[in-house]
């Protein structure tokens, strides 16, 4: 029962990546963190999946962190250099701010999804 609650808050998890509304990865990150005190209450090898979930989290931001950042500096840099700005280039900035932003989620959803199977191999081997 226990597992199967942490499943469902791990799916809210992965549905708050693509809903702003809504935690996300770190909901999944609470829920394994859970799962390893409340569930799993012996043995080692529950730490480490909580672990490598919380490595997988950091990726997860960091790649999705690192790319806007390039990505919204270079936009900006292009704003200011070209004023007034012509339709063309703003039509094109807006496609490169979107793929940025659409980039930053596929990276905490690929984050999410591997800290779900990590926590997943957790259940089966611990």
């Amino acid at each position: 029962m226990g597992s199967a609650l942490v499943a469902l808050v791990m799916a809210v998890g992965l549905l708050g990546v693509l809903v702003p509304l809504l935690p996300g990865t770190a909901l999944i990150l609470v829920a394994g963190l859970a799962w390893a005190v409340l569930v799993q209450e012996t043995g080692t090898g529950r730490w480490v999946v909580v672990l490598v979930m919380t490595a997988l989290l950091v990726a997860g931001i960091a790649a999705k962190s690192c790319r806007r950042c390039m990505q919204f500096t270079a936009d900006i840099h292009a704003c200011r250099a070209r004023q007034p700005f012509p339709r063309a280039e703003a039509r094109r900035s807006t496609v490169q701010v979107l793929q940025a932003v659409g980039l930053g989620i596929l990276a905490e959803l690929t984050a999410g999804l591997l800290m779900v199977g990590t926590w997943m191999v957790g259940v089966l081997v611990t």
